[in-house]
């Protein structure tokens, strides 16, 4: 495996870590998605894993959408602001711009470097 997927699994794990620190504080009408969330990382860190570069765009797809998503969301918004929640907000901070912001850097380096690595062929004898 490539250094740089080596890479894209390590963010990608600590965000699984974030996440599942984060669940039993968050909103528990939302539980279910957060869930579904930490195993979509989780399969997309096997796929990673088995040598599926195509999973690397599925990466940078899901950490722009969960941005987003936590950028429109209004109760995100006050508590980042007011800092009403303390840990909510580090663990939103942290799980929600920090690493998927990495997660987006990695993974465009780790589909750099497969581009660039260069094709096996095998010797005639």
């Amino acid at each position: 495996m490539m250094k740089s997927n080596v890479a894209v699994l390590i963010v990608m794990i600590s965000i699984i870590i974030v996440g599942l620190i984060g669940i039993p504080f968050g909103n528990p009408l939302l539980v279910g998605v957060a869930i579904l969330l930490e195993i979509l990382f989780i399969s997309l860190a096997t796929l990673i894993t088995k040598g599926y570069s195509k999973a690397l765009y599925a990466c940078i797809i899901l950490a722009i959408v969960i941005i987003i998503g936590n950028s429109l969301t209004p109760q995100h918004i006050h508590r980042m602001m007011t800092f009403s929640k303390p840990l909510n907000t580090v663990v939103l901070i942290i799980g929600g711009y920090i690493l998927q912001g990495l997660l987006i850097y990695v993974s465009v380096r780790a589909i750099k470097d497969n581009r660039s690595q260069p094709f096996i062929t095998s010797r005639k004898l």
